[in-house]
């Protein structure tokens, strides 16, 4: 028989930022219940490559009330690693997740004035019902695989996987493997394949690259320093509005700079960003050196910000020579097409990046194309609806591990305030 309950918020997914909402709420003294599809730290655990690592390094992994505590603050740990560090803080601060738990939908329901407590009834996929006054989307923007219409086109016999399905060389078949997309996914995985002696093609398309660590620090005590975060989520490629992704740093053993050089020089053919495909034949842009020219540009950037804000404040820090760079003089234009079967492709892994997915919501919170409505990536269309992880237009600060104590903060002091009036209390809607 479906169990009615309520609880004063109902936060669902239980990543660093679900998790990150409730600790907040909890520090504020307030309720909450926090519903997982899966485990704790579903995604880095279960649904990204075994290697992946942190590219925004160990110092970025925060929770309201936590700072990293292990003995490799500059090192990048790997997403497994992300996953158990979460599930210990979960356990730690007795965090109130109900794990294996899916959502069915959310309604708002008719009538729901601003003194009600019910604004919001979660509907489990056991008939169950959770009554709440407020909501927390913390699914993420990037909850859905997105691969290009084009991979329709190509011969069925060619394996094809997102880069959520892969996990290590071992688990594909013998042969070549064209990578599509150059973020850090996209980078990670070539750069993978290539230490297995995988013959490795990486078709490239616009992205941004930054040093992990440069004269003596790491990139995210610099972010810090010299306040770049926003340099760091707001990609300034040519003016664009499509989000590339945070910059291209870390190589997964610690030996240096990843980046279109460092891929090169290792034997990782690039070619130009995909356009279309017949079968086994992949038409492509021929725009391989123009890209990787605006990738170090936007590598040499935030080193001279780095050298001007060091000048500026006078910090006594040693130069660093030489100073790192990406090596432009090993890499060429491919061409305009690629011969899946003449360089014996036989598997493309397409790290192409996601898109949100919040069908779960009611319609009316979502616009045409099912994205939600919100302002600041935070907060939603209707009174009481939070989202958490939820890129922000042209910027993902939110998104970013570093944010999970900013945006838990932020929600858990709008909940109070909302208690606060809500019960004629004399309390300040101040907090701490």
């Amino acid at each position: 028989m479906a169990e009615l309950e309520y609880a004063e918020t109902v936060v669902i997914g239980a990543g660093q930022q679900g998790c990150g909402v409730a600790a907040a709420l909890q520090e504020l003294g307030r309720e909450s219940l926090v519903l997982e599809r899966g485990e704790i730290g579903q995604a880095w655990k279960y649904e990204r490559w075994d290697s992946l690592v942190v590219g925004s390094g160990n110092r970025s992994v925060r929770f309201p009330g936590w700072d990293y505590d292990g003995d490799d603050p500059d090192g990048a740990m790997s997403g497994r690693e992300l996953a158990r560090h979460l599930r210990r803080y979960a356990e730690e601060r007795d965090l109130p997740v109900r794990q294996h738990t899916t959502v069915r939908e959310v309604e708002c329901p008719p009538g729901a004035s601003d003194s009600d407590n019910v604004r919001f009834r979660t509907h489990l996929t056991t008939g169950d019902v959770i009554e709440s006054r407020n909501l927390v989307a913390a699914v993420g923007g990037y909850a859905a695989p997105r691969v290009p219409e084009l991979a329709s086109d190509i011969d069925p016999s060619i394996k094809q996987l997102h880069s959520r399905d892969y996990r290590n060389p071992d688990s594909l078949p013998d042969g070549a493997v064209l990578v599509v997309g150059a973020g850090i996914s996209g980078q990670q995985i070539a750069d993978e394949l290539a230490s297995a002696g995988r013959a490795v093609f990486l078709s490239i398309g616009r992205h941004h690259a930054w040093p992990g660590h440069y004269r003596g620090r790491s990139l995210f005590e610099w972010m810090f320093a010299f306040s770049l975060y926003e340099d760091f989520v707001t990609p300034g490629i040519g003016g664009t509005a499509t989000l590339p992704g945070l910059p291209v740093t870390a190589r997964k053993d610690g030996s240096g700079d990843l980046n279109l050089g460092t891929l090169a020089r290792r034997g990782v053919v690039l070619v130009g960003s995909t356009r279309a495909a017949e079968q086994r034949m992949l038409f492509l842009a021929d725009n391989v050196t123009t890209i990787a020219a605006e990738s170090a540009r936007s590598f040499r950037q935030v080193i001279d910000k780095i050298d001007a804000g060091i000048l500026d404040r006078g910090f006594p820090v040693p130069e660093q020579k030489p100073v790192p760079e990406v090596d432009l003089e090993c890499i060429a234009d491919f061409g305009s097409s690629l011969d899946l079967a003449r360089h014996d492709i036989t598997t493309i892994v397409w790290c192409t990046g996601f898109t949100p997915d919040y069908r779960i919501l009611p319609a009316g919170v979502l616009d045409e194309h099912g994205a939600p409505v919100q302002h600041k990536g935070i907060l939603g269309a209707v009174p009481g609806l939070y989202y958490a992880g939820l890129p922000d237009g042209n910027s993902l600060a939110t998104v970013g591990i570093s944010a999970t104590v900013e945006n838990g903060r932020f929600i858990a002091r709008q909940i109070h305030i909302d208690h606060v009036l809500r019960s004629g209390s004399s309390a300040s809607v101040i907090t701490a």
